[in-house]
């Protein structure tokens, strides 16, 4: 689906990535995690086709993202950033219909208003948006600002989904119904999904493979039992966390020890 080959990138002559190379398969959620500055934001930019890399190549569905216009990557390819959407006056539902836009084509778009319709009430349903569709964005609290953002790139309905730390501003009951809706949407539509992460228990509750970021280069790619281990965690972030099985599932969660914190050396940023 998506595979990048020895990618790097600088600002201002500063490396922000350097030699970057893995494969994103078909249908799995694959989570970027690491340290604040390791590059994970800058990572998603080029992946997305927002930014082109200064070395190596990316390819999306075998064909490099630079051979792809702004409007069929947006066909195929959604984002999910961590901001919310700006308050700009315009109602939940037109904000939703606006992720129909790649799909058209001249004035009267490429699809009838009956399907488009349609299509926008079931995702309103679906994400218990349908009693505020006529709301100004202003009036809508962080957590209903995601859930209108989510719905938008539903309304695209991409193959390929970016998230970039989108429970950031959530509390932990949100951050869960989120993530919760993603995965339900990602199993009924053959959805693949590209999450980067901060909170490593989600990622690792949430993610079928990590890669693990430092200092824009890469420190290993794996399961995250494989990942999220005292050892690694440890190297990358300068304390040394516990990491316990989930009681529930077995997967790997990652608890903070006071006074762990080690001195790191300086590196790259990003």
């Amino acid at each position: 689906m998506l595979r990048a080959e020895r990618i790097g990138k600088s600002y201002e002559g500063v490396k922000v990535l350097e030699g970057i190379g893995f494969e994103v398969r078909y249908g799995e959620t694959f989570g970027i995690i690491g340290p604040n500055g390791s590059g994970k934001s800058t990572l998603l930019k080029l992946l997305s086709g927002i930014e082109m890399q200064d070395s190596g190549e990316i390819r999306f569905d075998g064909r490099p993202i630079a051979a792809y216009s702004r409007k069929e990557l947006a066909r195929r390819m959604a984002v999910l950033e961590q901001e919310p959407l700006p308050p700009v006056g315009f109602t939940v539902r037109e904000v939703i219909e606006m992720g129909r836009y790649p799909h058209q084509k001249g004035w009267f778009g490429d699809e009838s208003a009956d399907t488009a319709e349609g299509l926008i009430d079931g995702i309103m349903a679906r994400l218990d948006l349908t009693e505020m569709a006529e709301r100004s964005l202003e009036h809508l609290s962080g957590g209903e600002k995601q859930r209108v953002a989510l719905a938008k790139v539903m309304a695209q309905q991409p193959e390929l989904l970016m998230l970039d730390e989108p429970t950031t501003y959530l509390d932990i009951g949100r951050q869960i119904q989120l993530l919760d809706r993603i995965r339900d949407w990602q199993r009924t539509a053959k959805l693949t999904v590209v999450a980067v992460l901060h909170d490593l228990n989600l990622a690792a509750l949430y993610c079928d493979r990590l890669l693990l970021l430092d200092r824009g280069r890469i420190i290993g790619i794996g399961s995250p039992e494989e990942i999220l281990t005292p050892d690694l965690l440890t190297g990358v972030y300068g304390t040394r966390p516990l990491v316990v099985p989930h009681p529930a599932s077995g997967l790997p969660q990652v608890m903070l020890q006071p006074g762990s914190w080690l001195e790191r050396g300086g590196g790259m940023s990003g």
